[in-house]
């Protein structure tokens, strides 16, 4: 077996051991899907974290930063999880060229630190022979440590650590048990790049047992693990009683969908009251801070640009960053809680009636948050035809993004009182019935897809079901963090330039007396030539203007509509928004617009996600054209409907 602490020849800890005093030692976290990977990585980096693409792909690489002492850090780099690098995926195959160090611009790791939840062992442990292949310093980590041994499970640990050869650390990430244990294996990765003998306790106390072929062969390998499982002494642990219970009810074929409606009611019943004395809270200093600068600064053009472009427009939008975090704080749980997993075993049976496979559920999932992730995620879709039809359908899942234009619609014209009780209210029955109308489109356009230019069989849908977990408020803490800056460095950069740009558009062409009147102005004219293709759908040239730089991101409307009414109103208040918006658009316009945005594809980052997902425009041009049609038609029936 290979000695750690002195490494072989050619091996990939070799590069380690030249002395760079000047880079940080880059640390690769990786473990198959729910072994608490991210959790362990939030545990260890805190909000010392940072998101970008690999290079020449689109996957997102998550790297974070590891205090090891008061001067030295590492880096600790999220790789995707998977359970193999049998490179089906893209992930995969990110993560094996990553490892091997392949990846143009990035280096190979210094060390690998392996996460596998030890109550699944059997399964986890089928990742770690072509980890240890790579002949690189690795720490296993055996998570869920504590679940194990409260379902009568055990192991010899030290005895896997012979047979291996590397170190192995018990812990519980959730509660941070033994992560302490994985920063001492991190700071010796750091000592030993400065070229300094380690520490007595790292990587030097590896015990070295038999030697542990590496065998490429699926089969041979799954044999070679149960030897291993069974020569450390593994105790499969129990079900866990709550587990059982619980299942019994949440995957009942009967009491299992109706208590997912449940759950999915209480969600949009609680964006429309837990979130409301945030959004006062949030408008209230959007509304005292702009009327603190307007009043501290002499009139002319920076001021109205100040004022009335970029506090209208922005404010107008992050008013509903509360909404955007409630929803974010009940998908985190219900993640968290393995409840999610439970959630796509009852979509399958539907999924499977109209030719998807159940394990597309999770990519049309996450497009609740945003599409272009959603997309990306569709990756774990072995089948090619099932892939596409997956990417295709995502964008109808309502994002975060046409959260504030249901949020203000809905605020404006549709009346605060309850409809069944407690339970919902009318507007949050609204939402629910904007979310079901995407679902239905999704639905009908995966039926036709795959019955036509994407016709083939849907591939059978297996999932290994985690036991039930509390969340750590820590990691749903830090979710919520990292949602806030995306959203808060979206209305940052794409609605503040948009809104600058509209601006300028009002105030061309000059009059002796300053500006021309809204309708007069450069912005006024594009919308009165837009004015006559939706005039059937009951809008006006300013929601013209809005559908128009919406396709810069679906939330830029309402900060279009903030700009533009805030210009002629001088005031940023959403509550002046609604009541302007009441005045300016009937009832059954307002219907048909929420309708348009339910299918628009008004978001151009998805169609260049989808180009490079899909390898042309071919596909993405076919589904911008679509969801537009279906968008005008949607609209067009509703106004008369209504």
């Amino acid at each position: 077996m290979r000695d750690l602490s002195t490494p072989t020849e050619g091996s990939g800890y070799a590069s380690a051991q030249v002395k760079d005093e000047a880079r940080s030692p880059l640390i690769a976290l990786i473990g198959p899907p729910n072994s608490g990977k991210t959790t362990l990585f939030n545990r260890l980096t805190g909000l010392r974290q940072k998101v970008a693409n690999y290079p020449g792909v689109t996957v997102e690489k998550y790297v974070g930063q590891v205090q090891c002492n008061l001067e030295r850090t590492v880096e600790l780099v999220d790789l995707p999880g998977v359970h193999g690098f049998s490179a089906r995926t893209l992930d995969e195959r990110v993560t094996r060229d990553m490892l091997e160090g392949r990846l143009e611009d990035l280096s190979a790791p210094d060390a690998v630190v392996l996460i596998v939840d030890c109550t699944r062992l059997e399964s986890q442990l089928m990742l770690v022979e072509p980890v240890l292949k790579l002949e690189i310093p690795t720490l296993l980590v055996l998570n869920m440590w504590d679940e194990l041994e409260e379902r009568g499970g055990n192991l010899d640990h030290m005895k896997l650590a012979h047979l291996l050869g590397v170190e192995v650390v018990k812990t519980n990430a959730r509660v941070g048990v033994g992560v302490d244990q994985v920063k001492e294996f991190l700071s010796g990765v750091e000592i030993r790049q400065r070229g300094l003998p380690p520490p007595v306790h790292v990587l030097s106390n590896v015990p070295r047992g038999l030697p542990l072929p590496m065998i490429d062969a699926f089969t041979e390998r799954r044999r070679r693990v149960d030897k291993v499982v069974d020569r450390v002494s593994f105790v499969r642990p129990g079900p866990a009683r709550s587990t059982e219970g619980l299942d019994a009810i949440f995957l009942h074929r009967i009491w299992g969908p109706l208590v997912f409606l449940a759950v999915v009611l209480i969600v949009f019943q609680s964006i429309f009251t837990w979130a409301v004395p945030l959004m006062n809270g949030v408008e209230l200093l959007i509304t005292s801070s702009g009327e603190w600068l307007a009043n501290r600064l002499s009139d002319g053009w920076f001021r109205s640009l100040l004022i009335d472009g970029v506090w209208a427009g922005v404010g107008s939008v992050v008013v509903f960053l509360p909404q955007i975090l409630v929803l974010f704080l009940f998908l985190g749980i219900l993640e968290d809680s393995g409840y999610m997993a439970r959630a796509a075993v009852i979509a399958d049976r539907v999924m499977y009636r109209v030719g998807l496979q159940g394990r597309a559920f999770l990519p049309l999932l996450s497009g609740y948050a945003c599409a272009v992730p959603a997309i990306l995620a569709a990756r774990t879709v072995e089948d090619e035809r099932d892939r596409l039809a997956t990417i295709f359908i995502t964008p109808f899942m309502t994002c975060s993004a046409r959260l504030p234009v249901y949020a203000l619609l809905i605020a404006a014209f549709i009346p605060d009182r309850p409809l069944i009780g407690w339970l919902m209210g009318y507007r949050a029955a609204v939402l629910l019935g904007l979310y079901g109308l995407g679902i239905m489109a999704a639905v009908v356009t995966a039926f036709l897809l795959k019955r036509t230019l994407l016709r083939a069989e849907p591939g059978s849908f297996v999932m290994d079901l985690p036991p039930y977990r509390l969340p750590s408020a820590r990691s749903i803490g830090l979710r919520l963090l990292d949602r806030s800056k995306i959203f808060l460095r979206r209305a940052g950069r794409v609605i503040f330039a948009v809104t600058i740009v509209l601006w300028m558009l009002t105030q061309f062409p000059r009059l002796d007396a300053g500006p021309p009147p809204i309708e007069e102005s450069a912005l006024g004219r594009i919308g009165q030539v837009i004015e006559p293709a939706i005039e059937p759908l009951g809008f006006d040239w300013r929601i013209g203007i809005g559908l128009v730089t919406s396709l810069a991101a679906r939330e830029v409307i309402v900060g279009t509509l903030g700009t533009i009414y805030g210009v002629e109103n001088a005031s940023d208040d959403s509550m002046v928004l609604q009541e302007t918006l009441r005045r300016n658009l009937t009832p059954a316009a307002a219907i048909g617009l929420l309708v348009f945005f339910a299918f628009a594809l008004q978001c151009m980052s998805t169609v260049a996600v989808m180009r490079r997902e899909t390898g042309g425009w071919k596909w993405p041009m076919l589904q911008f054209c679509y969801m537009l049609v279906l968008a005008y038609s949607g609209a067009f029936i509703a106004v008369r409907v209504f």
